[in-house]
C-alpha cells in the first residue's frame, strides 16, 4: 500500500489518528485535516488552481528581477505588439513615478533637517538666555569694572 493511499480523504485509520493527534497538538490542524476527509474529494480542482496560481506567482516574481523580461507570444502580432507598447510605456510611468518619489523624499529630508535646525538653534538662545539670566544680567556685565 502506497503513501497516498493511507492518506486519501476517506474515514481511515490514518487519517482518523492524525484528525486526532491534531487535535491533541493544535486545534486547528484537526479540523484542517477533518475538513480534508470531509471535502477532500471535492478540493482536487482547487489543489490544482492553487498550485497553478502559485507557480504563475513565482513565475511572475521570478519576471520582476529581470528587468529585461521576455515576452510571451499569444500568436496574435497586433496583440502581442500593442501589449509591448503598453508594457512599455507602464516601465515609463514607473520609471517617472519613482523618480517623484526620490524627489519627495529628498525634499521632505531637507525639510526635517531645517526644522531640526530650527529647534536647535532655539535650544541654544534659550540656554544661553537662562545662562545670562543665572549670572544676573548679561556677559557684558561682567566685562565692565
Amino acid at each position: 500500500m502506497n503513501q497516498s493511499a493511507l492518506l486519501r480523504p476517506d474515514w481511515t485509520p490514518a487519517t482518523i489518528a492524525l484528525m486526532v493527534l491534531g487535535f491533541v497538538v493544535f486545534w486547528p490542524l484537526g479540523f484542517a485535516m477533518l475538513a480534508y476527509i470531509l471535502f477532500g474529494e471535492r478540493l482536487r480542482e482547487f489543489k490544482r488552481d492553487v498550485n497553478e496560481r502559485t507557480d504563475g506567482m513565482f513565475a511572475g516574481c521570478g519576471r520582476h528581477r529581470n528587468r529585461h523580461r521576455h515576452s510571451f507570444s499569444t500568436g496574435n502580432v497586433a496583440f502581442d505588439d500593442w501589449r509591448k507598447a503598453e508594457l512599455e510605456r507602464l516601465e515609463e510611468e514607473r520609471r517617472k513615478l519613482d523618480e517623484m518619489r526620490a524627489e519627495f523624499d529628498t525634499y521632505v529630508r531637507e525639510l526635517r533637517r531645517a526644522k531640526d535646525q530650527d529647534e536647535f538653534d532655539r535650544f541654544m538662545r534659550e540656554r544661553n538666555n537662562v545662562k545670562r539670566n543665572d549670572n544676573g544680567g548679561s556677559p557684558t556685565e561682567f566685562q565692565t569694572p
